[in-house]
This record gives C-alpha cells, structure tokens and sequence, in this order.
C-alpha cells in the first residue's frame, strides 16, 4: 500500500480517470487554478496522470505531455497517486478501479451515481478499512450542493422529505411541453439538436439517471441504505400534450420528481423513494425551475423548507462540484483524518410503492349519459379512495371526466384503474398522474 503523503508535504499527486465533457474540465481546472488550490488546499494539487481509453481521440483541454495513459488500473495503485477522480461513468471498470484506488491508499473523489447507487455500501466499506476519503458531490445534481448539506449542515436535523427535479434532460422536454404546446417527440428531439440529450436518450426519458440520485439522496437524509432497485421508476415517455394541458388548466405544471420520504407505518418510520412524473401547483418553487435546470426542494423538522437550484450538469458546473470535494479530502489527507463515512445506522424498511401514498389525477374517455358519474364515484369508494375534484369536459363521443383524488396508497389507486377499464360506461382510462407539492 502507498504511504501517500502526510502533515508537512509540499504535494499531493491526483489521478484522473476519464477525460471527456467532466474529466476534460477537470483536468483544465487542476491546471489552471493550480496555485489558488495550493493555497486553499496548503499543499501543491499536481495531476500526475489522465486515463483515457484512446490516446488520439479529440480532447476538450490540451493535456500536459506525458500525462495521458490507457493503463488506468496502473495509474490508481502508484506511488506517486494520493487522491484519485473517478469520472469514467457506469459500474466496470469504474467499481474495480475505485476499490483499487482505495485498497492501494487514495482517496477517492467520484460523480458515478450509477455505481454509488448499485454498490454503494461496499464502496464505503472499502473506504472505510482504508481510511480514507470517499467524496461523491458531484453525483447529484451537477455544481449543486446537496449532499454536503445532508450530510453535514443538516445532520442535527430530522429530514423528513426530500422532493428534486435532479435531471436536466427530462426538465427541459417537459418545459417546452409546458410552453410552447409541442408533444414528447417533438421536444425531445429539439433537446437532441441542443445537446441537452443523448442520441439513446433512455437513461434520462425513462427515469433510470434519476432513480440512481434519488437513492443516492434518501440513503443519506434518512440514514438507510437505499439502492437504485429499492426506487419506483416511471419516465415521462408516455406524457402527452393532452397531460400536460390538463396540469395547465389546474393550475399545475407537470415535473419528473424524485421524491424521497420519511413516513410513519405501523411499526415505526419507513423510507420510500420513487421517480416518476407528477403534477405540481404552479406555486410550488420547484414548478419555476425550467430549461435543464435542476433543484431540491428539503424539508426537515427544525430547518423547515429549504431549496437548492443552480445547473444540474455540464462538464464546467460538474467538474466545479469534483474539485470542491477534491479541496476537502486532500485537506482531510493532509491533516490526517478522514471525513463522515456512509451514515446507515437508522436502517428503516424501504416501502414499495404500492405501500406509498399520494394523491392522482385520473382522466377517464366515458359514456355521455345519466348516472356516469355515480358509477365512477362509486368505483372509487369501492377502494377507498376519496375523491377531492371531478369535472367533466366535452360531450357525447367527446365526454371525459378529470378525477382528482385525495391522498391513497398506489395499490388502491391501480385497483380502483382496472375496475374502471373493466366498466361498460368507460370507453378508456386515457391518463393516471400523480399530483405532488400541495396539500388536501
């Protein structure tokens, strides 16, 4: 194992993993700001080494000679490597690299949700046998500081919800559903011409980039080891302009939403976590949040509401969230310490999502005639599920009533939907969304 450095030594040496959009940006600010972080930091941050996969492919930065290598498993266990900055993405050779790096006496400093959320505890104990550092700000939620804040600011506190637009991709197609009228395929592909989503978008559409940071953030507000399989994941493909019309009409704007919650069962406090798109008041203030911006909405039982906003991605705000977490662990590595390590000792039951409650917008194609409504209310009583609003829109082949219920577990709400596809009054059941931010 690497003694790396210690109190008094003039370096630090950093190894970089990955140089696309986010290493590529790191690496210039290593380079660039190399004496403000010698002055913060109290010693020289010097990148001894960038692992890359092609030695000749295009490079946002111009990389110092010498410094490139494809021998990224080498890179992580030399001598000279005190700190190392995962920013490959996906779980191999990234887990194998990271558990290396630690094993060999580095700390690490990743932004590899996808990882953390698969395997996080074992990267955790990894880093804890080690002594060192494992830093992951930049995870979630690009330059915003979030994690940090439950971690520490908030850790004399209960937090009981945490609500956030945490993928830029989905944010900015569901705006410009919201504003210009356009349908899913048709904003979707204007976020490709911008670059604002890949050419295989499905990671961010179908919810899967968003349910690795929601386990990433109940995991640490509540104390609970919580993995990306313990999220219900709902993308925002199958979110029509008609959808989106009707949140308009009420008032409402519709969001995908990690949400994670504190909740109360019967044998105690249980965490549930879910990703799926959901309507919310426009006088909630994660309903301003447009273009790919992100946000997270906290609440806790002393601090109250507290929100975070600021870009969720990009190489820039990424890589400026990697070196704030860089600053930190080569101070802890220089002063001999290591920071808080992963926080599970709560260990609460993870509900499922049919355990979950909240409240659902329903919209139902029927048959105009008397005695329609009565039925469907009735269809609802029969799975104790309150109806809050009902109204109805069009008339003959055009009718269509808009249910919005009061709070009910998702098991009753998908029971209460397959006894209305089963009625002879209703022609289609044409939307099911839930409503979030606003209370009964």
């Amino acid at each position: 194992m690497s003694t790396g450095a210690i109190a008094g030594t003039d370096r630090l040496g950093v190894a970089v993993l990955g140089c696309g959009s986010v290493g590529s940006q790191v690496v210039r600010l290593l380079l660039e700001q190399a004496d403000d972080l010698a002055a913060r930091v109290g010693a020289r941050i010097e990148l001894v080494g960038v692992a890359v996969r092609r030695l000749d492919a295009p490079r946002e930065v111009e990389v110092p000679d010498g410094l490139l290598t494809t021998d990224a498993a080498g890179l992580v266990v030399r001598d000279d490597v005190d700190l190392v900055v995962e920013v490959i993405g996906g779980i191999e050779p990234a887990r194998g690299l990271v558990l290396s790096a630690l094993e060999h006496g580095a700390s690490v400093v990743t932004a590899n949700k996808a990882l953390l959320a698969e395997d996080g505890p074992t990267l955790y104990e990894a880093a804890a046998k080690a002594g060192r550092d494992l830093f992951y700000e930049a995870a979630v939620a690009g330059a915003i500081p979030i994690l940090r804040p439950l971690r520490e600011s908030l850790a004399g506190d209960n937090v009981t919800r945490v609500l956030g637009i945490v993928n830029g991709t989905t944010n900015f197609i569901l705006d410009r559903m919201d504003s210009s009228g356009a349908g899913f395929t048709e904003a979707l592909e204007e976020a490709q011409e911008l670059g604002y989503a890949e050419a295989d978008p499905t990671a961010d559409v179908e919810g899967f980039d968003a349910a690795s940071k929601a386990a990433i953030l109940a995991s640490l507000a509540f104390h609970t080891r919580v993995t990306a399989a313990d999220v219900h994941r709902e993308g925002i493909s199958e979110v029509s302009a008609a959808d989106v019309a009707s949140a308009r009409d009420m008032g409402a704007v519709v969001k995908l939403l990690a949400i994670c919650e504190l909740l109360e069962t019967p044998d105690g406090p249980a965490v549930a976590a879910r990703v799926h798109p959901a309507m919310i008041p426009r006088s909630h203030p994660l309903a301003s949040v447009r273009e790919a911006y992100n946000a997270v909405f906290t609440e806790s039982e002393a601090a109250g509401q507290l929100m975070f906003y600021g870009p969720g991605a990009g190489g820039s705000p990424t890589a400026s969230a990697v070196l704030g977490d860089l600053v930190t662990v080569a101070r802890n590595r220089l002063a001999g310490f290591r920071g808080a390590g992963e926080s599970a000792y709560a260990d609460r039951e993870v509900l499922t999502m049919g355990e979950t409650q909240t409240r659902y917008h329903v919209a139902i194609d029927v048959e105009d005639r008397a005695g329609v409504l009565a039925a469907v209310a009735t269809a609802f009583a029969e799975h104790d599920v309150s109806i809050q609003t009902v109204r109805q829109e069009g008339r003959g082949d055009e009718a269509q009533l808009v249910v919005v219920s009061h709070r009910a577990t998702d098991a009753q709400l998908s029971a209460t939907v397959e006894h209305l596809r089963g009625m002879p009054i209703v022609r289609e059941v044409t939307s099911v969304m839930r409503v979030e931010g606003e209370s009964e």
